[in-house]
């Protein structure tokens, strides 16, 4: 073993190794990458009341299932002080230390988060860029979230607005030194050489690592299994072994929360795309397939959580998976996307690369379209996915996305909070209005600026169960409504502003609403394939 080799320790050792105040990174996303057996062992010392207290902690976006696994295991009062990141939605126990003013609370765009970790590997003070402004990440907003805070205690202002040739930008600082790392992959040689060839997505673990090092701190990586020293092909060699100072080997280490291991998601091989069974018909398959005629030949498309990741999907029963390039935010490429605790994974993908080169991608306009959820909308176009009542779930990607990409789809039910919708005959039947209006008359949080995207020239659509709406200089305008819907009385009434209304309003699609293909790749070649880097 070489002289600088790493040492072979247990979880509850490598817990031992994080002390009162410390600045920890953890590495994963959404349910994938996430050190867990280090997590649990954090949790587990801590409940035996060995510390440790009062954390700084660094994650890039939502690291859990729900209620269980990941961040959740840090709900507890006393172990954080302050969090730093880019979503919390998955990790509702520790949502709600955030909500009781418990700790304080920083939200910042996917793509700014890890770019974050770049500039800590580097020595840089922070990131300067366009991604967030006019949203609750602008501190000209002047709001108690200005700036990415999330309850009242956050009171430190971590992002600047900044005028720079003639141009608006926002400046996120690095938020300290960061101690500790706890990442993970699958292979780690002798001298710490880490692959990663089980792993569905490759995140921005070699930059955490770099960071940690460099600052003189104690990098901590989970693995599945060893190899003999120098056996790692280098290719396939995403951290090497004098930035890991300590392995901690986990056999029965889950690929995501949900899939022990699929090697159609890392791409050992590939299965055949009919082997993917079409969700059930409801009124979320209805949208993701309205959603899915938005659909151009040749598109680079990324997909968001919710309806949105159900396209994918949509694509395979179709038979058009082949001719558009799905993507996600963790640096996923090709193939069909998974969703719910696979989001953030694809079978047969065509390449995974490291997240920080997606963002770099997506926040240069190289997407052709992207598909994502809201949760409200008002007549200037503001969209709110971020913040609903005491729910402060963050932004993800999303802000990162909609800032960056010329077509955008929105797609959400009419109304939430005890919605039934029947599907039949080729249209709906409401058999109970939602209780919650989703056309607001001023969004809680603006997530996505409906005036810098007409400024901008964006073409945005919001699709719903029962209508379909565009976003026009004027404002937003009603352009299709399904069949067995009232205009009035299941529409309009259930907005709380009134529309523009299209001169002709077209009736949605019978198809959306029958079970079965709708038989979309002959018309899918039809359409003229948008010119690669057309504006």
């Amino acid at each position: 073993m070489g002289a600088n080799a790493p040492r072979h320790i247990s979880a509850d050792e490598a817990a031992a190794l994080v002390k009162d105040g410390d600045f920890v990174i953890v590495g994963g996303n959404g349910g994938t990458g996430t050190p867990e057996a280090l997590i649990e062992a954090v949790e587990r010392r801590f409940l035996a009341g060995q510390g440790p207290h009062d954390l700084t902690l660094f994650h890039v976006t939502g690291i859990g299932a729900i209620h269980e696994h990941g961040l959740c295991h840090f709900g507890h009062k006393g172990l954080v002080r302050r969090v730093i990141g880019g979503h919390y939605g998955l990790q509702v126990p520790f949502m709600a230390l955030i909500d009781g003013n418990h700790i304080e609370a920083y939200n910042f765009p996917q793509g700014v988060m890890t770019g974050l970790c770049r500039a800590m590997a580097s020595g840089q003070p922070g990131i300067l860029t366009h991604v967030g402004i006019e949203t609750y990440m602008d501190p000209r907003q002047g709001t108690p979230e200005s700036g990415g805070r999330m309850n009242a205690r956050t009171t430190e202002q971590l992002v600047e607005h900044v005028c720079l040739l003639d141009r608006d930008w926002l400046f996120y600082r690095v938020p300290g030194a960061p101690r500790v790392a706890l990442i993970r992959g699958t292979t780690a040689d002798e001298d710490g050489y880490i692959t990663m060839e089980h792993e569905a997505t490759t995140r921005e673990d070699l930059s955490i690592a770099q960071a940690v090092h460099n600052t003189g701190g104690t990098v901590i990586c989970q693995v599945k299994r060893l190899a003999r020293r120098g056996s790692l092909n280098p290719h396939m060699v995403k951290i090497p072994g004098f930035l890991v100072d300590y392995i901690v080997v986990e056999p029965e280490q889950m690929q995501t929360f949900g899939t022990a291991y699929d090697p159609s998601r890392s791409g050992e091989t590939r299965v055949p795309t009919s082997s993917i069974l079409p969700d059930p018909m409801s009124e979320r398959r209805v949208m993701a397939r309205r959603a899915a005629l938005e659909l151009r030949p040749g598109d680079v498309v990324n997909l968001g959580v919710g309806v949105s990741a159900m396209i994918p999907n949509v694509a395979a029963e179709e038979g058009i998976e082949d001719l558009i390039t799905l993507t996600v935010e963790a640096g996923v490429i090709g193939g069909v996307p998974g969703h719910a605790r696979e989001f953030g994974t694809a079978v047969n993908p065509r390449a995974i690369i490291d997240q920080g080169y997606q963002f770099d991608f997506y926040d240069g306009g190289g997407l052709s379209a992207a598909f994502l959820s809201f949760a409200e909308v008002d007549p200037q176009g503001n969209v709110n996915v971020t913040k609903f009542g005491n729910r402060f779930a963050g932004s993800g990607g999303f802000i990162d996305i909609t800032q960056n990409t010329r077509r955008l789809v929105f797609s959400g039910t009419m109304t939430g909070g005890g919605l039934k919708i029947g599907l039949g005959d080729g249209g709906i039947a409401i058999g109970q209005e939602g209780q919650m209006k989703k056309f607001v008359s001023a969004v809680e949080q603006i997530s996505f600026s409906g005036h810098l995207a007409r400024e901008k020239g964006q073409e945005v659509t919001f699709v719903t169960e029962r209508a379909v709406f565009q976003l026009e200089r004027e404002g937003v305008v009603l352009t299709e409504i399904a069949p067995g819907v009232r205009l009035q009385e299941d529409v309009l009434d259930q907005m709380e502003f009134r529309p523009l209304i299209a001169p002709a309003v077209k009736p949605m699609d019978a198809r959306l609403f029958r079970p079965g293909p709708m038989a979309l790749r002959d018309e899918f070649l039809m359409k003229a394939a948008r010119p690669r880097h057309a504006a």
